[in-house]
This record gives structure tokens, sequence and C-alpha cells, in this order.
């Protein structure tokens, strides 16, 4: 999770700036009537999404080439645009060839340019879950751009516990799920209380109101920042890159500018979306190939909690990953720099679809 925040507050110091200039479409999508698990309802909601490469259509006329990546807390499609990403998967004969693959970015509800709380509903916008958000990725699918199977469903962090409940909710949409940087449980014990300590850091801002700011409560962005922060840090990388009291304080006070950029309420909201969030009792259901990454060093998901180990061996056609921590990987933003593990998401893809046969 924390994509674009993780990019912004700690990988940002490290960061190429600009990718290859991918041809990219942007479209929006008018889901209406939408109800929520929660109970509300929404008339209309806005999701903005990017497609790069073009569609093939099989001998009936469907989609038969497309692939969704899905982005973690904070972000958005955009964060598929960077060079550690893209560079790396979507030219000739890489994994995403954009000659040969449609890739959909979408921008999840409460992210990006999709309706968000920001735009004016504030603390009155629906409490949406991930179960919301993967109602509304497949509605985006369907309705908007008439895809009905997938080849593929690579999400990363947020994106990643996204992934495995499709596996659950439209078993077999995806051909194939790659999810990278999180874990198929609920987030409970240090997972939550750093994202509580960041929700309640900005509510007990007093000029937070309630939510209805007339300026940014200042104080309590930048605590949540700090937590960020320290969630996606490589402690190795953070003490080669920042070897002195001045430089470390410097990166700090870079980061702390562009937290700036954080909208209060949205915070809060995408924060708090995985609150109901437990794929665990359903695993099962996940027939599909499974390339499920982790990394060493990830503080969101350290490896000592054992659950790949475990929970792995419920899903038949599952390969697990975990990502040894070095110098050169990324913290939890590790599940973005595809040159640690585009050749395993091409063999992958190279899987055929149906399980072997018994």
């Amino acid at each position: 999770m924390l994509t674009r925040l993780l990019a912004l507050l700690a990988l940002c110091f490290a960061l190429p700036a600009q990718a290859a200039d991918w041809p990219v479409r942007e479209g929006d999508f008018i889901a209406r009537d939408v109800r929520f698990k929660s109970g509300e309802t929404m008339a209309e909601v806005g999701l903005h999404y990017r497609l790069l490469g073009t569609a093939h259509r099989d001998a009936r006329g469907a989609i038969d080439n497309a692939v969704m990546v899905l982005h973690g807390t904070g972000g958005s499609g955009r964060n598929f645009l960077v060079p550690q990403f893209a560079d790396e998967l979507y030219g000739p004969g890489a994994p995403l060839d954009l000659a040969k693959t449609l890739v959909i970015l979408p921008d999840n509800i409460g992210h990006g340019a999709s309706s968000k709380p920001s735009d004016g509903l504030r603390m009155k916008f629906p409490h949406y879950d991930y179960d919301d958000m993967v109602a509304l990725q497949h509605r985006l699918l369907t309705e908007e751009l008439g895809i009905t199977k997938l080849k593929l469903i690579l999400g990363t962090s947020m994106g990643c516990m996204h992934a495995f409940v499709w596996g659950e909710t439209y078993p077999g949409f995806a051909e194939r799920l790659a999810p990278f940087a999180c874990n198929p449980v609920a987030l409970a014990g240090r997972n939550r209380m750093w994202r509580k300590m960041a929700i309640d850091a900005i509510r007990a801002d007093p000029a937070w109101n309630g939510g209805d700011y007339t300026s940014p409560p200042a104080m309590g962005v930048r605590a949540a920042a700090n937590l960020l922060i320290i969630a996606g840090l490589n402690p190795v990388a953070a003490q080669a890159q920042f070897p002195t009291r001045a430089t470390a304080e410097a990166a700090l006070d870079t980061a702390f500018e562009r937290a700036r950029q954080l909208d209060a309420n949205d915070a809060l909201y995408f924060l708090d979306a995985s609150r109901n969030y437990d794929p665990s009792p359903a695993l099962e259901k996940i027939t599909v190939p499974v390339l499920w990454i982790n990394s060493a060093d990830d503080f969101i998901n350290p490896p000592e909690l054992g659950f790949q180990e475990s929970m792995a061996k419920r899903m038949p056609r599952a390969r697990t990953i975990l990502i040894p921590a070095s110098a050169e990987t990324k913290g939890h933003g590790t599940h973005t720099w595809a040159k640690f593990w585009k050749a395993d998401l091409a063999a992958l893809l190279a899987l055929p679809t149906a399980p072997p046969a018994r």
C-alpha cells in the first residue's frame, strides 16, 4: 500500500523523475447508483483510468489480452508510468509488451482523479472498503471497457490485497494473479496499529475540525507523514544514502514539503479502507496461478510473521518469493521496481491457464 505516499515521503529521495514517453490514453467511467457495504450510497462515482497498448479480440470478439495493474493506498495509475516499472515491462519482448498487451491502470475510488472526499463531500463521503473498491473495478472492466476476462491482475500493496479479493470474489475472471507486498490476512497487530496512529494524529489536530478545515491540519498531516516514512524505508539503504545527521534531516525536510500535497480527509479514508479486509478464510477459492512476492525489508509485511509459508499451501497453484534485503531493495516499495521480479512475472505469464492433468 501507500504507493504514492511512500514514493513522495521515502523513496522519492532516489526515484528517477521521468519514464519513457509511453502512449497513454485516459478516460473516465461514471458508475451509477452505487451502494457501499456500509449501506451508504452515491448516485454517481467517477473512476479515472489509463490504457496502454491495443486490445486484441478472439474469434468470438472478446478482448483476450487485457492486464489490470492496481496501485497502492494513496496512489493512482500514474504510479505505473515511472521508469523502474514502465521502462522494464512495456517495451518489445518485455512481460507486458504493449504490442501484445492491453494494460489497464485504474485510479481507485478515493484516489487520483477518481471520486474522493476532497472533491467536496469531505467526511460525508461514503466510507468505502476494499470490497467496494474491487466491485467498482469490476464495473469499470465490464460496463465501460467490455472486458469479461483478464490475463493477469498485478497489484502492489493495497492493489496486492485487492488481487486476493478478486481471486475470491470473481474466481477465474483473472487467469493469473500477481500480488506484490501484502498478506491475505486481516490487518491487525502492528500493521493496524501504525495506520490507526496516523488516523488518530490527523483527527487530533484541532485544525482538522471534524473534516471541515479551512486550512490543512498541518500538525496532524506531519505526524502521519512521520509514520509513513518509517513504514516505507529500507533501513540498510537509508543508512547508506543518509549517513549523517545532516543528510537524514535534509531528506526529511524534502519529504515534509511534498507531504503538503496530501489531503487529510482523503488520507483518513484510504488508510481506513482496509478495516474489513481478510481473505484468509476462503483462499482455497483461488485456483489460478499465483505469483506472491514480498520483501524481507518490508516493515508493513514483515516476513517474521510467516504468512507466505503457511498460506500459500492453501492455493494449489501459488508460488511465493521473498526478495532478500539489500542496499538495493526499496523496503515496502520494492514492489514497483520491476528489475527485482520481472523474470518471475514473465514465467507466470508463460504458465498455462488450465491446471495440470492429474
